[in-house]
């Protein structure tokens, strides 16, 4: 096991506890605790913990593995539309009141999955990533218009307010069943994307190259679809949009690896883990008048300044 990842696990052994401990009510663990503070730990603050670790190494995993299939550091999970597909299939279902437990996150995997097969159906017969990259932004657009227009179709403000709420994502008031929603197909998920691992080491050399070392690229492309669909759906599901994690967590953990594909998916997924726990921790502790800070709102103020600066040192690289 390399140090990156001992030094990554680590962290998140030490993260955890501390996301056990910390909110708006803080727990000492030096004094005796107060009689709902079991409560707290295991069905409320437990729960939420584990899922930001789940939804962090999803979103790590896919970026990583998005970034190596179109050889471009600035792709991130969302370009595939299946982010967007997920929300849509939420919104619908806020938007015709389901009251059950599961509607919403099995809504989301749903519009998710309808993602993906659109996705397969226009790009999969010819396996160029430029036409899958095409096709990925226009899913995502054509999702983003829908939602749109079923949001301006709420037909009261306090679904209104219910939809935008999701919509900034969060990890608030989610439970146990949450965690056992998402874990599964976002440990296939990974499962896949390491299993696209070597192909993605190949495609570093070029698509020619690529096929001439026997990587096939419909089956690469499958894997892919499958892959980012499997954590990027299960994450939206229950959490909503989470930006920025995808694009931010490769970039930190590639100068600790040797750069293939393939050796950072793993570390991503790991870092991701971590970034999303942390972030979650910060949301909590921050005073606000109205309550906690959305998570997806924290990462979006911490990745757009880092997307920035991104983009600035590969202008000065090009100039």
């Amino acid at each position: 096991m390399s140090r990156p990842v001992l030094v990554l696990l680590a962290a998140i052994t030490l993260a955890l506890p501390l996301s056990l401990l910390a909110g708006r009510v803080w727990i000492d663990p030096f004094h005796p605790p107060f009689a709902a503070a079991p409560a707290i730990l295991l069905e409320l603050r437990l729960p939420r913990g584990m899922l930001a670790l789940v939804l962090g190494a999803g979103l790590g995993g896919a970026g990583a593995a998005m970034q190596g299939y179109l050889r471009n550091p600035l792709a991130d999970p969302g370009l595939f539309g299946i982010a967007p597909g997920a929300a849509l299939g939420a919104v619908l279902a806020l938007l015709a009141g389901a009251s059950a437990a599961f509607a919403l996150p099995v809504a989301a995997l749903i519009g998710a999955g309808s993602a993906m097969a659109l996705l397969a159906l226009i790009a999969g017969r010819t396996a160029g990533v430029t036409l899958f990259t095409l096709a990925g932004m226009m899913i995502a657009s054509l999702a983003g218009a829908l939602t749109s227009l079923a949001i301006s179709l709420a037909p009261n403000p306090f679904a209104l307010s219910e939809i935008v709420t999701w919509l900034m994502g969060a990890l608030t008031d989610r439970g146990w069943p949450d965690v056992w929603i998402a874990a599964p197909p976002t440990v296939l998920g990974l499962l896949v994307l390491a299993r696209a691992g070597r192909d993605l080491d190949a495609l570093t050399l070029g698509e020619p190259a690529a096929r001439s070392l026997g990587v096939d690229p419909r089956r690469l492309q499958g894997l892919m679809i499958v892959g980012v669909g499997l954590t990027v759906g299960a994450g939206v599901a229950v959490a909503g949009i989470i930006g920025f994690v995808g694009l931010m967590v490769p970039h930190l953990v590639r100068r600790f690896t040797d750069r293939r594909p393939s050796r950072l998916i793993l570390p991503s997924a790991l870092a991701g883990a971590l970034l999303v726990l942390v972030a979650d921790i910060l949301c909590r502790i921050m005073p606000l008048a109205g309550g906690e800070l959305r998570l997806g709102i924290g990462l979006s103020l911490l990745g757009a300044p880092f997307f920035l600066g991104l983009l600035l040192r590969m202008r000065r690289g090009l100039a």
